[in-house]
């Protein structure tokens, strides 16, 4: 798909959930911008053939059974990276009943039911319904609603797993982020490495929920733009605690600079980190980055 096709699903999308939600109570954009930009580059009034930079963000805010007595209140956080459909959306679902671990579950869960199941196409309504469906069992795990976890979730989405994000950033210049990202990866240990400068590039790899707790803190800092880039996802045998350290490409995690240059010396040598990515055999995710062959 083109950024034109792109953002025409983005638009329709939005207006599909509009119609859907019309209360601001239940549709929230945080945006207005990010959504006129969109719109004026799908119907051409956008200045240039460049896409809009900015990404259109919403809550949607919905009275869920949460396994009590009383309904109260869910909000999916919603923000589309620029090649939605073709990836993910990004979607934080938040609960006052649900504790961090719950959090995390629940997250690990829904993003691979999404994999398995929508990708390639629209799916924030999806994710609606999966959580209204599924949010009962990772609130009380001893209820009796447990086992009503949506069939293709419980086949698809193990909650013991190995997960590697490639992470891309419009840049990563602050001293400040540079060293959560180094302490939060050790903390959650997490291998891989980081590449400051413009763009800015992070792969995190080891325990889907160690990556899952990785990428909610992340995300959480202010950036000019950040996304999962790419993600891989294997399942593995919870008995079998060598299977994560098996899968590993990288030894640990360090911030990684090849021959910075520019007038801050923000800019890396692309040849540098493909032969670097080559060597530790991930040299397929260069294009997926840029978009050219790596050499």
């Amino acid at each position: 798909m083109s950024f034109s096709e792109w953002a025409e699903c983005q638009l329709a999308e939005l207006e599909l959930l509009t119609s859907m939600f019309p209360s601001e109570d239940e549709l929230q954009v945080l945006d207005q911008l990010a959504v006129a930009e969109l719109r004026g580059y799908v119907e051409g009034s956008g200045s240039g053939d460049s896409p809009p930079s900015s990404r259109p963000q919403f809550l949607i805010k919905q009275k869920l059974d949460a396994g009590h007595t009383e309904k109260e209140e869910v909000v999916l956080s919603c923000s589309y990276p620029s090649e939605y459909p073709s990836v993910l959306p990004e979607v934080t679902v938040r609960c006052s009943s649900l504790s961090r671990a719950q959090q995390t579950r629940l997250h690990c869960a829904l993003t691979s039911y999404l994999s398995e199941n929508c990708r390639g196409e629209v799916c924030v309504l999806s994710a609606v319904d999966w959580v209204k469906e599924n949010l009962p069992c990772f609130i009380d795990k001893s209820s009796p609603a447990a086992p009503a976890l949506k069939r293709e979730a419980a086949h698809t989405a193990p909650v013991e797993g190995f997960t590697r994000l490639w992470i891309y950033s419009h840049h990563i210049y602050n001293t400040s982020k540079r060293k959560n990202i180094l302490e939060w990866s050790r903390e959650l240990g997490l291998s891989g490495f980081s590449m400051p400068g413009k763009p800015g590039i992070v792969c995190v790899e080891g325990a889907q929920e160690a990556c899952e707790e990785f990428w909610s803190r992340v995300k959480a800092l202010t950036w000019k733009r950040i996304m999962i880039r790419h993600r891989e996802d294997v399942p593995i045998d919870p008995q079998d605690h060598r299977s994560v350290d098996l899968l590993r490409k990288f030894s640990g995690f360090e911030e990684a600079m090849f021959d910075p240059h520019g007038n801050r010396g923000n800019h890396m040598d692309l040849g540098l980190l493909y032969q670097f990515l080559s060597e530790k055999g991930c040299c397929d995710v260069f294009q997926m980055y840029f978009g050219i062959e790596g050499r």
